[in-house]
């Protein structure tokens, strides 16, 4: 196991606040490029290629007349649909502008002295520590702790590790000190962002299970679960009070430029963070679209099919250009690749985005991630790699 602490978190990773660390930016591209943001193909981002649906379409549409209304600060409706759809109870959902708002409103509000970060894994969870750690209140910096995955095991979380990451952390000497103050906090993204792994249901309840005794909270972050239907550990935070589960409909429901996320908390956490966290973060169209986005079937089969052959049109084409990918459990791929800064400064120039990993801890320049989009823009992506490659 290669656990590696650090203080000084700033040096060689991104930037304080930078969320989206290694994503790629339309619209900065479009202006340097000077042609519409539309024009550029984004494989930074893993959104459906499906697009917004075509129900949530004409529901903002019917909505658009209501404007001048303040939306519901509690998101009431939405938060039972949400509850109903996962058959939990509504008192322990919270809606937010996106699930980084929850995010950065969770380290807040428990100011962790002790955090436990795998690597490679989403950058935000980095960022927001970083970003919060001046908040008031704090009177010592978080130690952070990342579990650094291997490579050569196509950077597999193994829940062995995990636990005993979190066992040694326990067992420092300067952590019942920390506990006394704030406690502990460790983050699961499943599948894991970017390798697009994913633990199975009995793993991430047996790292839940041992957090719980360990008294960890554990932030699972579902992001990318609905690529992966029946893996949610959604129903298991009403029987344990340090889970926590976030999930966001920006990629499954393509709804991204809407923010809109939630979390599911343990009774006693969603009082604290309703009792601190700003109002009207939600809008009203947000709301609406989110409500509806869950019960859409046909749209869930649809987008499942599309992105299961895409994904092996894709890998089928990975393997004829020679590239080394990671095999992805959601919608999108880790690529290894000796000439990656070539590759992703090529494709720029013709509009196309990449997704960077060059200064994301545990990866490096050798690295590019690439999302499912549509058949048309996949082939568009392929030909323009096999111009590279085969020059």
């Amino acid at each position: 196991m290669h656990l590696m602490m650090e203080r000084d978190m700033t040096e060689g990773i991104f930037k304080s606040g930078d969320i989206f660390a290694g994503r790629a930016d339309i619209y900065r591209l479009a202006e340097e490029l000077r042609i519409p943001e539309r024009k550029i193909i984004d494989f930074s981002s893993p959104v459906n290629p499906l697009g917004v649906s075509k129900k949530i379409k004409a529901e903002i549409r019917r909505h658009l007349k209501y404007l001048n209304n303040y939306p519901d600060p509690e998101t009431k409706r939405l938060s039972q649909k949400l509850a109903q759809y996962h058959g939990i109870s509504p008192a322990g959902v919270i809606c937010g502008n996106g699930a980084s708002e929850l995010l950065h409103l969770i380290i807040k509000t428990l100011r962790p002295r002790t955090v436990l970060i795998p690597s490679p894994s989403s950058p935000g969870y980095e960022s927001a520590v970083l970003s919060v750690r001046d908040y008031g209140g704090w009177s010592e910096e978080p130690q952070v702790a990342y579990l650094m995955l291997k490579g050569p095991e196509g950077f597999e979380i193994k829940p062995g590790e995990f636990i005993g990451a979190m066992r040694e952390q326990s067992a420092s000497p300067d952590f019942a000190r920390h506990s006394m103050l704030s406690g502990a906090l460790a983050f699961l993204c499943n599948p894991n962002n970017p390798t697009g792994r994913l633990l199975n249901k009995g793993d991430i309840r047996k790292i839940a299970e041992s957090a719980k005794e360990l008294g960890w909270h554990l932030v699972v972050d579902e992001a990318l679960i609905d690529f992966c239907p029946g893996n949610s550990v959604i129903e298991d935070v009403a029987d344990n009070p340090y889970l926590i589960v976030l999930r966001t409909q920006s990629y499954f429901h393509a709804l991204a430029g809407l923010r809109i996320g939630y979390g599911v908390f343990p009774p006693d956490l969603s009082e604290r963070l309703r009792a601190v966290r700003e109002p009207l973060t939600v809008n009203s169209l947000a709301q609406r679209a989110a409500a509806l986005a869950v019960k859409d079937r046909v749209y869930e089969r649809e987008t499942l099919k599309l992105v299961s052959q895409e994904k092996r049109f894709l890998e089928r084409s990975f393997k004829k250009l020679g590239l080394d990918y990671f095999p992805s459990d959601a919608n999108f791929y880790l690529l290894k690749t000796g000439n990656a800064n070539e590759i992703g400064v090529e494709l720029k120039r013709n509009g196309i985005l990449l997704r960077d990993f060059s200064n994301v801890r545990g990866l490096g320049s050798g690295y590019l991630g690439i999302a499912v989009k549509s058949h048309r823009e996949n082939a568009i992506l392929v030909r323009e790699l096999t111009d590279i490659l085969l020059k």
